[in-house]
Formats: structure tokens, C-alpha cells, sequence
């Protein structure tokens, strides 16, 4: 009897001995599990719990670390949304500079009262140039603040890229004029169609047209094609101007770039920003070809088949029902 006594005792004792230890390992994991809660809160992106094996805990701490990514990826988000803000403020503030000082310049000189007529009239034309630059600088800078925070919708439809060319010949044929300057087209085969939203298509089929009549001379040429290459339909916009430096090649489609070499200075160095967004949100790209002293040729490249950026983001926001 007494040895069956002392077994179950000594069994007793290892049950309880065991227990404490689980309990001391469960209160240690526990401890540990909150620490790396209180630094998941803190933000330390590198704060994950152990998840592996099986059962409900497991299943907690997966639970508990995808919120955490969750809430770093909006939190990463937040900040990148706050750094762009802080960038686009300083571009804009550092854009205005210049044409407001040289508007407070004109305005004190046009209340000179001894000021000739022809002075008078040549500040106030100055004065115009100088509002029609801001006016541009804005509503260009809209324009991108809306691709870049996708708040715009593109209306995307079948085009034809012949009927796109010849409404932007249209546009710019009297400033061609005026200016003494040829723009031709080599237009495609009727059946030649993409999928876009026309509207930001000729937008940007716009840019490189008034850029190429910015760089180029009386009696040169701009010439608008399109083509079908490789899959993808490729819009052209070609001139013999003055070209680009290679030192500037890399850079052109960079927001206020600004190149030493250029002549023209009344740019805001937005224009062909404006256009890598808006091929980027289509799903295409821009290129750009040139040779210094003998012109340029930029070309837009636009998914011809499957789907196409604005196609997926009509999918997305009027997206198929699912059958419950």
C-alpha cells in the first residue's frame, strides 16, 4: 500500500511540476507576445509574431500580423501621400516665384504716369504673357495631380487613331500659320483604332505638338502619324527643329525640368510631364528620339490588344456580381 502511495504522490508532483512550467512558458510566450504587440503599435515595421504549427493561437498571431501589414501599407501610404503634397507645394510655390515678381515689376512700372504709350503697351503685353504662364502652369499642374492621385476616371473607348491626328492638326493649324510653319499628317489605314480615353489622348497628342512648334523655325515641319508596331499602336508627333541636347534626353519628361540649352524660356517644364502620365495611366509608354540641330520624334506607344490600364479600372469600379 505504502508504495502505491508514494508512486501516486511522486506522479502527483511531476503533474504539478509540469503544469507550472507550462504555465510559466505559456505567462513567458505571453509577455513576449506583447512586447511585440506594444512595438507593432509603435510602428516597427520588423514587429511580427510567431505564427507557426497549428491550432487557435497560431491562427490569432497570423490574424494579428496580417492587420499589422495592413496598417503599415496605409501608414507607408499616408506618409507618401504627405511627401508628395509637401513636393508639389514647393514645385508650385517655386514656379509662381518668377512670374509674380516680374508682374509686381510691370504693374509698379505701369503707374509710372510719365510713361510713354508704346512702353506702356509693351508692359502691358508683358504683363498678359506673364498671367497666361501662370494660367498654364496651374491648370497643367491639376492635371497631374489628378493622374497621379487616380481620383480622375478615364472614359475609355474604342478611337480611331486617323480621326485623333486630324482633330489635332485642326487645334494647332492657325498658330501653324501664324507662325509660318508647316504640320502634315501621315495618316494610318481607316481601320487603325485604339483603346483610350480620347480626350487625355489628344491632351497629349496637344503637348508634343505645341512643344515641337516651340522648337522649331519658320518654314520647318511637324509631322503627326500613326502607326500599328510590334502589338501596340504608336502615335508620332516629328519635327526638324532644333532637337534636344543629350545632355537633356534623360530628363525632358522629368515635372520643371528645365534645360541650360534651351532658347525658349517661357516653358514651365510640365508639358511632356504631363505627357508620360497620361501614357502611364493607359498602360503605355513615351519615348523620345532626337538629334541636336535636326529635330525630334516622340512617340507614344498604347496597348492595342487585351486589357489596357483604363480597361481594368472600369473593371474594378463596376465590377461583375458574384453569385451568392
Amino acid at each position: 500500500m505504502m508504495p502505491l502511495l508514494i508512486t501516486a504522490l511522486l506522479l502527483l508532483a511531476g503533474v504539478m511540476v509540469v503544469y507550472v512550467i507550462h504555465v510559466i512558458k505559456e505567462r513567458h510566450r505571453a509577455d513576449e507576445a506583447t512586447e511585440i504587440v506594444r512595438r507593432m503599435v509603435d510602428g516597427d515595421p520588423a514587429a511580427r509574431l510567431e505564427c507557426n504549427g497549428e491550432g487557435s493561437r497560431a491562427r490569432l498571431f497570423h490574424e494579428i500580423n496580417s492587420l499589422a501589414s495592413v496598417l503599415g501599407a496605409h501608414a507607408d501610404a499616408e506618409l507618401q501621400a504627405k511627401v508628395f503634397l509637401k513636393n508639389s507645394i514647393q514645385d508650385i510655390s517655386h514656379q509662381l516665384k518668377t512670374p509674380l515678381a516680374s508682374l509686381s515689376i510691370y504693374q509698379e512700372l505701369l503707374a509710372d504716369e510719365t510713361l510713354d504709350s508704346e512702353s506702356r503697351q509693351h508692359f502691358q503685353a508683358l504683363s498678359a504673357q506673364e498671367l497666361e504662364r501662370m494660367e498654364l502652369l496651374v491648370q497643367n499642374l491639376l492635371k497631374i495631380t489628378k493622374l497621379d492621385a487616380d481620383t480622375n476616371i478615364l472614359e475609355c473607348r474604342v478611337s480611331s487613331v486617323r480621326e485623333l491626328i486630324l482633330k489635332t492638326r485642326e487645334r494647332f493649324a492657325l498658330r501653324a500659320s501664324r507662325e509660318e510653319k508647316n504640320i502634315t499628317v501621315e495618316l494610318p489605314d481607316e481601320t487603325l483604332v485604339v483603346f483610350c480615353d480620347p480626350i487625355w489622348i489628344s491632351e497629349a497628342l496637344d503637348n508634343l505638338v505645341k512643344n515641337a512648334l516651340d522648337h522649331t523655325q519658320p518654314g520647318d515641319t511637324v509631322t503627326l502619324s500613326g502607326k500599328m508596331t510590334a502589338g501596340e499602336v504608336c502615335l508620332q508627333v516629328t519635327d526638324n527643329g532644333s532637337g534636344i541636347h543629350p545632355e537633356d534626353i534623360y530628363h525632358i519628361f522629368k515635372r520643371f525640368y528645365r534645360s541650360r540649352f534651351a532658347k525658349d524660356k517661357s516653358g514651365i517644364g510640365l508639358g511632356l510631364a504631363l505627357v508620360r502620365s497620361i501614357a502611364e495611366r493607359h498602360g503605355g509608354i513615351v519615348e523620345v528620339d532626337s538629334t541636336l540641330g535636326k529635330g525630334s520624334c516622340f512617340s507614344i506607344y498604347l496597348p492595342h490588344g487585351g486589357k489596357s490600364a483604363c480597361e481594368r479600372m472600369q473593371q474594378l469600379e463596376n465590377p461583375i456580381p458574384t453569385k451568392m
